[in-house]
């Protein structure tokens, strides 16, 4: 397989994405912080605010990145754009809108799963980028694809059931993609995304559509 860029290039839009988006990176790592929060501390309302922030970080991953950086060394950026876009709107959708989403983080295998995925997106990945060589601003910040579609996977452990398979298509369909560059590009922390990928897989063989009669025990 080619690549339409280099490993050069790629490096290159994180620069340009981080030097221009500044102080956009603390604010989000911030929002996963919140998210983290409000699932491990449930009230009224934590799941429409934690679908809130995982439809954010999928819009911006979208249009502030994909469309905005990446597009410019690769085509295929305008239908990751859309992917993200579209998964943004599918959380805003079926967690602010429709209210079929809730987060609790307990003892669960599952929970713990969610745990290791999001441990692994805030610290252990930047750590890595760091010890490979790759400093700020070519650091993949969190906001960006990979570190996002591992933190989101690792929320979506957290998710009551019954649950909608809508939310977990984009990003376990991104782990495949993203997961490409541990092999052509010598990014070898992205290979957490084959973890991702499996478990997002599992949510979705598990899940089903709320009912009325879900949403109404809640």
């Amino acid at each position: 397989m080619t690549l339409p860029f280099t490993a050069e290039q790629f490096y290159g839009v994180f620069r340009a994405y981080n030097e221009s988006v500044w102080p956009a990176q603390p604010i989000l790592l911030a929002l996963a912080g919140v998210a983290i929060t409000l699932a491990a501390v449930p009230r009224r309302g934590s799941g429409a605010a934690v679908s809130a922030i995982l439809g954010f970080l999928w819009l911006w991953l979208g249009l502030a990145y994909h469309l905005a950086f990446f597009a410019a060394i690769n085509p295929l950026a305008y239908v990751f754009a859309a992917a993200s876009v579209a998964a943004g709107l599918v959380f805003v959708w079926q967690g602010v809108v429709k209210r079929r989403l809730e987060f609790r983080l307990s003892r669960r295998p599952r929970s713990i799963t969610g745990l290791v995925l999001i441990g692994f997106a805030l610290a252990v990945y930047p750590a890595w980028s760091i010890h490979a060589g790759h400093r700020y601003p070519e650091l993949p910040t969190f906001g960006l694809p990979c570190p996002t579609t591992l933190f989101t996977v690792g929320m979506l452990a957290f998710m009551v059931p019954p649950f909608p398979r809508s939310t977990l298509v984009v990003p376990v369909l991104w782990s495949l993609v993203g997961a490409q560059a541990a092999f052509f590009l010598g990014v070898p922390q992205d290979l957490g995304l084959l973890i991702a990928a499996v478990v997002g897989a599992v949510l979705f063989v598990r899940a089903r559509v709320p009912q009325r009669g879900d949403l109404a025990a809640r």
